[in-house]
């Protein structure tokens, strides 16, 4: 572990490195909150970003730090961590955030993070460092929430079809018009309180790592707290429009009953699984459960070729992350 004389300058850099991944994220995953109010026409796009910016910020009064105690503590073995881990692990997120950006893959900025957690330490000091019971709890929720978003928004779905099955079409339309602002905050709402957790998690660890926070401490410094979630919500003020088109169009064509019923699927399981403490990619469950809101139509109405290309991007995300965060990690080495 570093002491507290490490050179305080590395230690600012990493946090200002850290909170530009959090606004990464926000950008990055800004389609997530917004594809589907601004593909349904509910909510002009600088109306949808400021929305789902709001809410982002609010969960901050909503939920527990579980997820942040999750990243902070329970992926690497105490005594790990130090400033070369953490500059590997956001290189490499923050690398892989940018090729899928570029491409407009909705990729997870969340498994990046956790991808260049992994390399980075591996690259230190091996598979040993790594917390088994974390990391698998992390993997599993690659494939559960996307499930569960496509369970939960087949579901919501098929229901109510079964409600409105005998109201006209037209006025349909209107209720779900309203009610999809309902649904896209409390999306946004999870967005905030599972992604903005994260960042707080590795800066955190950083903190712990050099000495300027205890290991004992309960939770993070209240600065912490709030910077990383200004960051996320700035960020998807600024959107990230290539992921938006792709998430709300190539993927399915969305009314707003289906935009309510995929983002109602999706917030449930993002707060559950921010409750369980669990850091899971709010890309993949809003994807997930907008094929679940097509498949329901029926089959061919989900474009699979783009669905299928999306979730190669999931299977390496992590992969692709931590290899780049290990040659990071033995970069910084000669840097700082």
């Amino acid at each position: 572990m570093e002491t507290v004389q490490t050179t305080l300058w590395v230690v600012v850099m990493l946090v200002i490195l850290a909170v530009a991944f959090d606004f990464m994220n926000g950008f990055h995953d800004a389609a997530n909150s917004i594809a589907t109010v601004v593909s349904t026409g509910v909510l002009k796009p600088g109306q949808a970003v400021l929305f789902a910016a709001t809410f982002n910020f609010v969960a901050i009064f909503v939920f527990h730090l579980s997820v942040a105690a999750t990243v902070g503590k329970g992926i690497v073995q105490p005594g790990i961590v130090d400033t070369h881990v953490v500059f590997g692990a956001l290189i490499g997120a923050i690398t892989w955030n940018l090729v899928t950006w570029y491409y407009g893959i909705p990729s997870s900025s969340s498994h990046a993070l956790i991808g260049g957690i992994v390399g980075a330490v591996m690259a230190k000091s091996g598979a040993g460092a790594l917390v088994a019971g974390g990391i698998l709890k992390t993997v599993a929720f690659i494939f559960v929430s996307p499930l569960l978003g496509f369970l939960l928004g087949s579901l919501m779905m098929v229901l109510v079809a079964w409600v409105c099955r005998r109201a006209a079409p037209s006025r349909v339309d209107r209720w779900f018009r309203r009610l999809q602002l309902v649904s896209a905050g409390a999306y946004s709402l999870g967005h905030g309180g599972n992604d903005a957790q994260k960042t707080i998690g590795i800066i955190w660890m950083l903190l712990i790592a050099t000495g300027y926070t205890a290991a004992s401490d309960s939770a993070p410094p209240t600065w912490v707290i709030v910077s990383c979630y200004v960051a996320i919500a700035a960020g998807t003020m600024f959107g990230g429009w290539r992921i938006v088109k792709t998430m709300g169009q190539k993927i399915t064509k969305l009314k707003p009953v289906g935009g309510f019923c995929a983002e109602t699927g999706g917030a449930i399981t993002l707060f559950l699984a921010t409750g369980l403490g669990i850091p899971v990619s709010t890309t993949h469950t809003i994807t997930g459960a907008i094929v679940g809101v097509g498949s329901t139509q029926r089959a061919s109405a989900v474009r699979w070729g783009v669905a299928g290309n999306i979730v190669w991007a999931w299977i390496f995300t992590i992969p692709a992350s931590a290899f780049v965060a290990a040659i990071a990690y033995w970069v910084s080495l000669f840097l700082f």
